[in-house]
């Protein structure tokens, strides 16, 4: 399956560049797989796809201001450096944006030396693993001296960095954020709930393996690389539940559907666990857990379009996706919204 098969044209005036004043007021694209049909909605009408025993699965991860500046002690040049995941105590895999100049015990300084990353290994693809020195708490000091990784096709500046979280982010470790939760409010939850709606978290802290560009000109050959996910006794006890009752299990974004299948290709039923998954889910995948999902539009060429064909249908999401950017939707981390049911 080649990758150009995955791309699709958009106008650069599509690409949102910031967020709407009130999250639930972005447009909703509602396609029904059964029917083949297209909706167009608004954000707060989602409620009424929804029905009581329905469980909706959301990725309560937190971005964290993973994007780094700093300088190369030796020689001064100029680093930028990204946080990717941390693999042990003060030990963290990052991506290097000047990665030739970083070699093997190269020290990069951050803020005049708050903070010092010693490259402890030479990996693919940019990729450097830094043992961190610092004095006090390391996410206090990321506060202070850290930006938010905001995607490259965002140019504006963003005033609220919270406007670059769900409101239901709570664990940090995310080196960007899982969008499609971008458009729910307490309001939405509060309805949802009131309808007979589970909410149900889960965690997967997105890195690579989900922002990294498809550069292979066939699919399958493309490396996915690991993302550390976490499932709870909780979660796994309303999921089991909800699928043993076939009840309707509906994923908030691509992060949460790679969580699940991922989980339950690997034990067969929900279980709870703390591990890392490369799933990569293309067309002719066969989902278990999810019967509709929430999601953004997504890049051209993207493992993430790549999802969304798989679950929706290649040909009926290149049909959405030429009528969303018709209809003017926008699109991206900041844009509008889709619900595939």
């Amino acid at each position: 399956m080649r990758t150009d098969d995955f791309d699709y044209y958009l106008p650069k005036e599509l690409i949102a560049q910031s967020p709407l004043l009130d999250r639930s007021s972005s447009r909703l694209l509602v396609l029904k797989r059964q029917e083949a049909s297209i909706e167009h909605r608004h954000f707060k009408d989602i409620i009424e796809y929804f029905k009581k025993g329905d469980v909706l699965v959301r990725n309560n991860t937190r971005v964290i201001p993973a994007r780094l500046f700093g300088i190369k002690k030796e020689t001064g040049a100029k680093v930028e450096v990204l946080l990717l995941r941390q693999t042990s105590e003060d030990i963290w895999e990052c991506l290097v944006g000047n990665a030739r100049v970083i070699k093997l015990g190269t020290v990069v300084e951050f803020s005049n030396g708050l903070l010092k990353a010693e490259c402890l290994e030479v990996k693919d693809e940019g990729i450097r693993l830094f043992k961190m020195s610092y004095q006090g708490i390391f996410y206090e000091l990321l506060d202070k001296l850290g930006q938010m990784p905001l995607p490259p096709y965002i140019k504006k500046k963003l005033e609220d960095k919270e406007r670059y979280q769900t409101i239901y982010a709570k664990i940090n470790g995310s080196a960007a954020a899982p969008t499609a939760g971008f458009h729910f409010n307490e309001e939405i939850f509060i309805q949802l709930k009131n309808k007979g709606v589970e909410i149900v978290d889960i965690t997967l802290h997105v890195g690579l393996g989900t922002f990294r560009p498809v550069d292979e000109e066939e699919i399958e050959k493309h490396n996915m690389h690991e993302e550390y996910y976490f499932i709870d006794e909780q979660a796994v006890a309303s999921l089991n539940k909800a699928y043993k009752e076939k009840r309707r299990i509906i994923a908030v974004g691509t992060t949460s559907v790679r969580t699940l299948e991922a989980n339950f290709n690997k034990f067969g039923h929900f279980q709870s666990e703390s591990s890392r998954t490369n799933i990569f889910i293309y067309p002719g995948y066969q989902f278990k857990t999810i019967t509709a999902l929430v999601t953004n539009f997504h890049l051209p060429k993207s493992t993430l379009i790549m999802l969304v064909s798989a679950f929706a249908g290649q040909e009926f999401t290149k049909q959405a996706y030429l009528e969303a950017v018709k209809e003017r939707y926008r699109f991206f981390s900041f844009g509008d919204s889709m619900l595939i049911l």
